[in-house]
């Protein structure tokens, strides 16, 4: 089982500051998957910007949203690269 996110916030160049409920946190960039299907519809800088929590993980108001999963294990990847 994954840890619920807690807090997201966007930041320049398409990457994610995450914060999670059992404190950990890290960033997720989101550049590339941004030409692949649904998440092109967040290319857009401004749709971009408006992510936001929703139940345990990450969505944005067209429709776009993550596994947790995918969420927790790249934010934690990106903190030892």
């Amino acid at each position: 089982m994954y840890p619920s996110v807690k807090e997201v916030v966007p930041g320049d160049d398409y990457i994610l500051s995450v914060v999670f409920e059992n404190g950990e946190n890290g960033h997720l960039d989101m550049k590339p998957i941004l030409e692949f299907g649904i998440f092109q519809r967040i290319k857009d800088y401004g749709a971009f910007q408006r992510v936001r929590v929703a139940f345990d993980t990450i969505e944005w108001d067209c429709g776009v949203d993550l596994d947790p999963e995918y969420v927790y294990s790249k934010c934690i990847a990106s903190k030892s690269a």
